[in-house]
C-alpha cells in the first residue's frame, strides 16, 4: 500500500472537489459574519443572561450539594474548640 495515499474523510477534504468545497465555505462564513455583525452584536446581551442559569447549574453541580454546608461546619466548631 502505497503511504502517500490518503483514504476516508482526509482523503476526501484534499482531493480537488474537497478543497473547492471548503474554499466556497469559507468564503460564505466570511460573508455571513460580516453582512450579519450587526444582528449578531444585537443578540449579545441576551446571550450574556442566558449564561447566568447555565453557568449556575454547571459550576454548583446542581442542587444536590447544599446540605453539606452544615456538616462542615459542626466540623469546623469542633476545630475550634481543639485549639482552646
Amino acid at each position: 500500500m502505497d503511504t502517500q495515499q490518503r483514504t476516508g474523510l482526509s482523503g476526501w477534504l484534499f482531493s480537488r472537489s474537497g478543497s473547492v468545497l471548503l474554499a466556497f465555505l469559507l468564503i460564505a462564513a466570511f460573508f455571513l459574519i460580516t453582512e450579519h455583525r450587526a444582528h449578531l452584536y444585537g443578540i449579545l446581551p441576551y446571550l450574556l443572561l442566558l449564561a447566568c442559569p447555565l453557568l449556575h447549574l454547571f459550576m454548583h453541580g446542581g442542587h444536590g450539594g447544599h446540605g453539606d454546608g452544615d456538616r462542615s461546619a459542626g466540623s469546623k466548631d469542633s476545630h475550634v474548640e481543639g485549639h482552646r
